[in-house]
């Protein structure tokens, strides 16, 4: 068998998605897994070995582009794709698969995609989780129909490159002579998501007390929030402090993080790659909830506010006041890496 899967866009989306490549592969072990999905997505691909090929998806999110979309299709259709698997619930990414020719495609209603897909699923609900909704379809419509249960639900395990990481340390003047706190302060969703620098440099503060160090990685965005945080550490402090936002390839960052004793991380995408890293680790919820995204993994702590307006999974927030992050104190956080640094006091998996 020889199955194409038009992968989700962001980087998050895109590690949860390796659970659905591990239960084709289980299900299929003979079978050939191609995923097409944007550039800034393959690095992951690449990381994944359930995946035998990755395929750059060359429009962009909002992009239709009709034309270019046949051309793909036709492109595509020169593989012979028994089945094609749709990720993104919208109209123009179940097009390809269709103008591929392949016979049997597989996805959620989405944006009424009648014709386009005709293996398609509506009882979504069934499914709370984003990864649940996702490993469902590995598995004949019928069948999770009759049994909302999903036999097995794998997690996201990235493979690091040793070679990779030591040359990154090398080329960014790294060492590993102290503990590594890893801080992800960025997200790409909006401010509603992301919790105060000041909170932050309290938190990198404390761990540089205790002997650690802090890396700070990111986009080139992030670099304003992370020169901030070190900012707010005190001078004597700020050589433990290393900005990495902007400066690495998102190769680079996942080997690097692969070395943390802890991450503390906002909702976003590089918080579920510290998962699928298997990283002690810290998920702040600001106007999301763990409820429907949360990291896949052993050793995590989900800390959030109760207040009464979140989860509101807005970009900013409506009210203005962001009191589900800023009523958040950093000694929550800190709580939180205490416990995970004690390993009897993680719940297992059931």
């Amino acid at each position: 068998m020889k199955i194409l899967v038009i992968g989700p866009s962001w980087v998050g989306d895109m590690v949860m998605s390796q659970s659905l490549y591990i239960t084709l592969k289980r299900l299929h072990p003979r079978a050939e897994l191609h995923v097409m999905a944007p550039a800034w997505c393959c690095a992951l691909l690449e990381r994944m070995p359930e995946v035998d090929r990755a395929i750059v998806m060359p429009l962009g999110h909002g992009d239709f582009r009709l034309a270019e979309r046949y051309r793909l299709g036709r492109e595509l259709a020169k593989e012979g794709y028994d089945w094609a698997i749709v990720q993104p619930n919208s109209l123009k990414s179940a097009l390809i698969p269709l103008f591929a020719g392949i016979k049997r495609r597989t996805g959620w209603k989405g944006e009424s995609r009648y014709g386009l897909l005709n293996d398609l699923r509506s009882n979504k609900t069934d499914f709370p989780l984003m990864v649940e909704r996702y490993v469902s379809l590995a598995y004949p419509g019928v069948q999770m129909k009759d049994n909302h249960c999903l036999p097995e639900l794998p997690w996201p395990a990235l493979r690091v490159d040793p070679n990779n990481q030591q040359q990154a340390l090398t080329e960014l003047a790294l060492t590993t002579d102290r503990p590594i706190l890893s801080l992800c302060p960025g997200a790409e969703f909006g401010p509603a998501k992301r919790w105060p620098e000041q909170y932050y440099a309290e938190v990198a503060r404390h761990q540089i007390e205790q002997g650690a160090q802090v890396w700070i990685f990111g986009s080139a965005k992030d670099i304003p929030v992370a020169e901030a945080i070190k900012h707010y550490l005190p001078a004597k402090m700020q050589q433990y402090c290393h900005i990495l936002a902007g400066r690495t390839s998102l190769h680079q960052a996942i080997d690097l993080m692969a070395l943390s004793a802890a991450v503390v991380s906002n909702d976003s995408g590089l918080m579920h790659i510290a998962a699928a890293l298997q990283r002690p680790l810290v998920g702040i919820y600001g106007s999301t909830s763990p409820q429907y995204t949360p990291p896949l993994a052993e050793r995590v702590a989900v800390v959030h506010t109760d207040i009464e307006c979140r989860p509101c999974f807005k970009r900013e927030c409506p009210l203005v006041h962001l009191k589900c992050l800023k009523e958040l104190p950093a000694e929550q956080v800190l709580s939180a890496i205490a416990r995970l640094s004690d390993p009897s006091l993680i719940p297992t998996r059931r």
